[in-house]
């Protein structure tokens, strides 16, 4: 089956990844038009742990699953590596006696449970005594509610998650309120207090990334910008040495990485362990989220039939694309300190030409909404079932630079 597969972040109170929700839809065109709902979940499911592997999508933190009603009576999470899982039960799910003593029984034997979206009516009280995390909508919770339903809850020993945090104001309200978890994208939006500037250290590191991102730049010139930081030589080379590309020979010189990797290859690695330095005091999932888009949008560009009337840097549009969160600065302020081609310049900024529809894309895949992929799809030549792949893909290239 052609799966759409994406990841959102789950945050803990120091803005450290406590795990992500696996979002799942098949493609656009219906692969198993005669199934009903329940049985292609289940093939779904099954083929996406087998096929792309729990690892490939949340690493070593957790993964937050759905499962119908149907999986949940058949205990199909012990049968999955559920030792890496939580399994989230929706309020589409019927409470029944069978249904919390599958889940009892599973939770006894060490499945844990996050319930979303349900209602607090007495059948769900047994459910409560079995969860370990409950999610609360705080967008579209009125506060007056949420603060009942937090009292209601109180009694029973689970830990709260707030749910569609878009604002680092709205982190700060509900850290307070005594939230553990906070999914959204947060962290993903500049905390802009009062600006004092971008600091000059990060001015001279967003000027050699600009320098490495022309895609004239020579040999020589590549060799001069990464020399004059020693320790960006040594995580590079390191990074070139490890089994993620296990090659024979070891590379002592980035005149010899470049021979066997090619030149665009090493510019692109030196700009993300760059993006890594200018995130020193960000969280780690903003600056691996970026590295994430970079190839995302670079590999896109590849699938798409209209790549030939294409004049802008794909790879350094997704790189820089959460530059503002990056510095706490507007994105026009931060884009206008560098040299950056117009095209790149005319997305980020005025959100105009065809790099802003590669973003959109992005974006909307990092959120799940798919109607709006397949409309961007469409817009671009991009064949649907091509853009699963260009993101799993996407992924692991860059959680294989988080630790070489």
């Amino acid at each position: 089956m052609k799966a759409y597969v994406a990841r959102q972040p789950i945050l803990d109170r120091k803005q450290r990844v406590y795990g992500y929700e696996l979002l799942f839809r098949t493609s656009m065109e219906n692969s198993f038009p005669d199934l009903d709902h329940e049985t292609a979940t289940n093939r779904l499911l099954s083929d996406s742990f087998l096929t792309v592997g729990l690892e490939n999508l949340a690493g070593k933190s957790r993964a937050f699953v759905n499962f119908p009603e149907n999986l949940l009576l058949e205990k199909i999470p012990l049968h999955l590596p559920f030792t890496r899982m939580v399994v989230e039960i929706l309020e589409t799910v019927r409470p029944t006696p069978e249904l919390v003593e599958a889940c009892r029984s599973m939770s006894d034997q060490g499945v844990r449970f996050a319930l979303d979206d349900f209602v607090l009516t007495p059948d769900w009280h047994p459910l409560l005594e079995i969860a370990n995390i409950v999610k609360f909508d705080v967008l579209s919770t009125p506060q007056n509610e949420l603060v009942d339903m937090l009292d209601q809850v109180s009694c029973y020993p689970v830990r709260l998650l707030a749910e569609k945090v878009e604002t680092h104001e709205e982190f700060q309200k509900y850290l307070g309120m005594g939230f553990e978890y906070f999914q959204g994208y947060f962290f993903s939006k500049p905390a802009i207090v009062q600006s004092t500037g971008i600091p000059p250290l990060k001015i001279n590191l967003l000027a050699i990334m600009a320098k490495i991102a022309n895609p004239n730049l020579s040999l020589n010139e590549l060799e001069e910008l990464i020399g004059r930081d020693a320790g960006i030589s040594y995580k590079l080379l390191r990074y070139i040495n490890s089994a993620y590309f296990a090659t024979v020979q070891k590379i002592s010189s980035i005149r010899h990485a470049v021979s066997l990797l090619g030149l665009d290859a090493i510019r692109r690695f030196t700009s993300l362990l760059m993006m890594n330095q200018l995130g020193v005091d960000k969280p780690d999932e903003l600056v691996l989220s970026s590295a994430i888009r970079a190839r995302f949008c670079d590999l896109l560009g590849r699938c798409s039939t209209s790549k030939g009337d294409m004049q802008i840097d794909l790879f350094t549009l997704g790189l820089f694309s959460q530059l503002d969160a990056l510095l706490d600065d507007s994105m026009e302020n931060c884009i206008n300190q560098l040299p950056l081609e117009g095209a790149i310049k005319d997305a980020l900024i005025h959100n105009k030409g065809e790099g802003a529809f590669f973003l959109k894309l992005v974006q909307n895949y990092e959120r799940g909404n798919w109607e709006e992929v397949h409309k961007c799809a469409q817009k671009l030549g991009l064949p649907d079932h091509n853009i699963p792949a260009c993101y799993l893909e996407a992924v692991e290239w860059a959680r294989a630079l988080e630790a070489p």
